[in-house]
C-alpha cells in the first residue's frame, strides 16, 4: 500500500508539474498573440533561447514551448482584426477580416476565428496520424520536386485573381519579395538579441505595416453589431476541417503559409470563398499547423516550424502523449481567451485615434525590427514597407507577398 501511495503521489506530482510548466507556456503564447507584428516564429526563437536557463526537466519545458505556439496561434487573431482597419471606401481591398470589422461585424469574426482554431485542433488530433502516414509517403516525391511544386502553387495564386490588372499587380508583388527574400534571409546581423534574425523586419514590413499606413486615413473600428455567427454550422465545420487538412500541407510543405494554404483550401469548397470562409479557414490552418508539424518532427525528424526548431534546440524529447495533451489544453485555453479578450480588444482599439494607433503600431514593429535585426532590419524593414504596400494598389491578394520564402525556395537558395 505504501507503494502505491508513494507512486500515486509522484503520479499526481508529475501531473501538476506538467500542468504548471503547459500553464506558463499559455500565459506567454497569450502575451505574444497580443502583441502586434510579434511573429510566432520571433516567439520560438525567443524561447529557444531562454530554454537552457528554464529549471525544470526538458519535456516540461518543451510541453510549454508547444503551449505557447497553440495559444499564440488563437490569439494573433484579435490584434490582426482590431489593427489597421481601413476606410470603407477600400474595404474591397482590404482583408477579408477587416472586411468584416468595417460591416461592424468583427465580434463576428472573433468567433469564427475561435472556432476555425478549436475545431482545427479537435479535427488535426484524429487525423494527425492517417495524414502523417500519407505525408511521409508522399515527402520524398514532393522533396525531389519542390520547386515544381512551389512554382505550381504561386501559379495557381496568380491565376486566381479576378482580373488582370490584379494577377500583374500580385505578380510584382511576388517577384519584389521573392528578391527581397533573397537579398536579407541569410543574413546575420548584430542586433540586441541573441535570438535574433530577418524574419521581423521582413513580415513586420511586407504584412504589418502596410495595412497601418493604409488605414491612417480609415476612421479605426466603427461600432460593432451583435456576435451572432451568420452563416451555418455545416458551413463552419467544413471549412474548419479544410483548413485543418491543408494545415498538414503547411506542415510538410516549406514556404507554403496559412494564407497560401488557405487560398488553396478555400478553392475546393465551393461556396465558402467569402471573408467569413476565410477567416475560420485561416485560422484553422494555423492552428493545425502545429499540431501536424510536431507529427511531422516525429516522422521526419525534420522541423517544419519555428516552434519545432525551438523545441529541437531545446533538446525536448517528441513526447507524444505529454505534448498532445500540452496542445490540447492550451486550445481550449486559447478559445476561452480569444472570447474573453477579442471584443475587449476591438472596443479599445475604437476608442483610440486610428492615426496616432496606427503610428504607435508602427514604432513598436520598427523597434522589433531593430531588436531581431538591429540597424540592418530598420532599413529592410522599411523597403519591405514599400514592397507591402504593391498588392493593394493593384486589388491583389496580400499572399503574393509569401514570395519573400517561396522565391528563395524555388530557386534553391
Amino acid at each position: 500500500m505504501e507503494a502505491l501511495g508513494v507512486r500515486v503521489g509522484l503520479e499526481v506530482g508529475a501531473s501538476a508539474a506538467a500542468l504548471a510548466f503547459v500553464l506558463g507556456g499559455v500565459a506567454l503564447g497569450a502575451l505574444s498573440g497580443l502583441t502586434p507584428g510579434l511573429h510566432v516564429n520571433n516567439l520560438a526563437l525567443m524561447l529557444a533561447s531562454v530554454a537552457p536557463a528554464v529549471p525544470g526537466p526538458p519535456r516540461l519545458v518543451g510541453a510549454a514551448m508547444l503551449a505557447a505556439g497553440v495559444v499564440h496561434s488563437f490569439l494573433d487573431a484579435v490584434p490582426a482584426l482590431a489593427l489597421g482597419v481601413p476606410d470603407a471606401a477600400m474595404a474591397a481591398t482590404a482583408l477579408p477580416g477587416h472586411r468584416l470589422v468595417v460591416a461592424g461585424r468583427g465580434r463576428e469574426a472573433v468567433r469564427l476565428s475561435a472556432l476555425g482554431s478549436g475545431l482545427a485542433v479537435a479535427f488535426a488530433v484524429p487525423l494527425a496520424v492517417p495524414v502523417t502516414r500519407a505525408m511521409t509517403a508522399a515527402y520524398p516525391a514532393v522533396r525531389a520536386h519542390l520547386p515544381v511544386v512551389l512554382g505550381a502553387v504561386v501559379a495557381f495564386l496568380l491565376l486566381t485573381e479576378g482580373s488582370l490588372r490584379a494577377t500583374l499587380g500580385g505578380g510584382a508583388a511576388f517577384l519584389g519579395s521573392a528578391t527581397l527574400g533573397y537579398a536579407t534571409l541569410d543574413l546575420t546581423p548584430a542586433a540586441p538579441l541573441d535570438a535574433g534574425g530577418m524574419l521581423t523586419p521582413l513580415f513586420a514590413g511586407l504584412f504589418g505595416a502596410p495595412v497601418l499606413v493604409e488605414a491612417c486615413a480609415g476612421s479605426g473600428v466603427p461600432e460593432q453589431a451583435d456576435a451572432e455567427i451568420a452563416t451555418s454550422r455545416r458551413s463552419v465545420a467544413v471549412t474548419a476541417l479544410t483548413g485543418s487538412v491543408a494545415g498538414a500541407v503547411v506542415g510538410y510543405l516549406p514556404g507554403v503559409s496559412a494564407a497560401v494554404a488557405a487560398v488553396l483550401a478555400l478553392a475546393v469548397v465551393p461556396g465558402s470563398t467569402g471573408a467569413r470562409g476565410f477567416v475560420v479557414t485561416t485560422s484553422g490552418v494555423n492552428t493545425a499547423n502545429t499540431v501536424f508539424a510536431l507529427f511531422a518532427l516525429a516522422a521526419l525528424g525534420a522541423p517544419r516550424t519555428g516552434v519545432m526548431v525551438a523545441l529541437r534546440e531545446a533538446n525536448a524529447p517528441v513526447n507524444l502523449p505529454l505534448l498532445l495533451a500540452a496542445a490540447g489544453v492550451a486550445g481550449v485555453a486559447g478559445f476561452l481567451l480569444v472570447l474573453g479578450v477579442g471584443d475587449r480588444y476591438l472596443r479599445a482599439a475604437g476608442a483610440i485615434d486610428q492615426v496616432r494607433l496606427s503610428a504607435s503600431v508602427l514604432a513598436l514593429l520598427a523597434g522589433l525590427s531593430w531588436l531581431f535585426a538591429g540597424g540592418v532590419g530598420i532599413a529592410v524593414f522599411g523597403v519591405a514597407t514599400l514592397v507591402g504596400l504593391v498588392p493593394a494598389r493593384y486589388g491583389a491578394r496580400r499572399v503574393h507577398l509569401m514570395g519573400v520564402l517561396l522565391g528563395p525556395l524555388i530557386v534553391g537558395a
